[in-house]
């Protein structure tokens, strides 16, 4: 297969479903934003003020939430670590420098993009519950004062780490040269399957 030949990476209603997962974000972390210090408050005037702000941020979480699982579902399968992850990972120094060729071959996903996978779902997760603890006027008053004030921490924190991961995604995917293409387009060049998932790219190309 010559180099410069594509290789489709994500199909189209992956990538429609990763994108409703970065939108969704954005909506919910702008909006959250707004409640979480007074000095983001303004931010709130994106959604036509608090009132309506504070009615948003708990549709617009649950639709992160929704369309973050079924992304999980349908990459599960590409997600599971294998021995060959922890032995790529024992090259990082390598990887640093994008030395690539004496790596163990990987599949479609690195070690660093299965874990940052998991340590979102269970961040996810615990936004989801604890949000639901706090999500007036609908839920929040089944529960005693005690357990939302827990939710209020838990709901902080795991939004922190949400963050902290998007940021990190949105780094290595600009660090990585080619693999904004691949969200965006859906293709990647045989010579970029071959650099960053030789196992990946063995199995398509045969």
């Amino acid at each position: 297969m010559s180099k410069h030949a594509l290789i489709q990476r994500h199909s189209a209603s992956e990538r429609l479903n990763h994108w409703l997962v970065a939108f969704a974000f954005i909506l919910a972390g702008l909006s959250g934003l707004g409640f979480f210090h007074p000095g983001f408050y303004w931010l709130t005037n994106l959604f036509g003020g608090g009132t309506w702000a504070r009615i948003l941020h708990p549709f617009f979480g649950a639709g992160l939430a929704l369309f973050f699982f079924i992304w999980v579902g349908r990459e599960w399968k590409d997600n599971r670590i294998t021995p060959e992850d922890w032995q790529w990972a024992k090259h990082m120094g390598d990887i640093m420098q994008n030395k690539m060729d004496n790596l163990p071959p990987i599949g479609k996903y690195n070690l660093g993009q299965k874990l940052l996978t998991r340590t979102m779902f269970t961040a996810i997760v615990l936004l989801l519950a604890s949000g639901i603890l706090i999500w007036q006027p609908w839920f929040a008053p089944e529960f005693s004062i005690e357990l939302r004030r827990i939710g209020v921490v838990v709901h902080a924190f795991a939004a922190f780490v949400v963050l902290v991961c998007f940021i990190v995604h949105v780094y290595a995917a600009y660090w990585t040269r080619g693999a904004i293409r691949s969200m965006t387009r859906g293709t990647v060049t045989a010579a970029w399957a071959r650099h960053h998932c030789a196992g990946w790219y063995k199995k398509i190309a045969g």
